[in-house]
């Protein structure tokens, strides 16, 4: 099963990260470049512990829905979102989140893995981690600028 494992340090409190991190309307603009919408669940400000969110995008030019649980919640440490419907056989999302001297070090840890044997694992391997990393770096990028520019306490 494929992982994928991204560091960011973001010069902001933890507070502020985790709260971006699990703002829906962030993730929408984060990303733009999908269409990704929320469709049903929690839609619009902070998703919580036991709530779900699903979500409609456009990868590879195709429509894609998924919806996702916040299945564990630590306050301003840690959460986990799980794919619980949607088009991948696996997917579990590890967002941690450490105080620094002078920020917060983020980590996400990103486990998926593609339905139909060995067509997916090949798919896995050739094109969606790198696909994903992307995503994931991208929208770690608009977290940390909306915290460091103080542009999240809008969101």
């Amino acid at each position: 099963m494929p992982q994928i494992t991204l560091q960011t340090f973001i010069a902001a409190p933890a507070q502020v990260c985790f709260d971006l991190s699990l703002s829906i309307d962030l993730h929408k603009i984060s990303t733009a470049h999908t269409n990704e919408e929320a469709i049903d669940g929690t839609t619009t400000g902070l998703i919580k512990l036991g709530e779900y969110v699903t979500w409609r995008a456009r990868h590879f030019g195709i429509w894609f829905k998924m919806t996702s649980k916040i299945t564990s919640l630590v306050d301003n440490e840690y959460f986990t979102d799980e794919m619980v419907k949607g088009p991948f056989k696996f997917i579990k999302h590890t967002h941690t989140f450490e105080t620094q001297n002078c920020g917060t070090l983020m980590t996400d840890v990103f486990n998926f893995q593609s339905p139909f044997g060995i067509l997916g694992f090949i798919a896995d391997r050739l094109i969606l981690t790198a696909y994903l990393r992307k995503l994931l770096i991208n929208r770690n990028a608009v977290i940390k600028k909306y915290a460091e520019d103080g542009i999240g306490k809008r969101i």
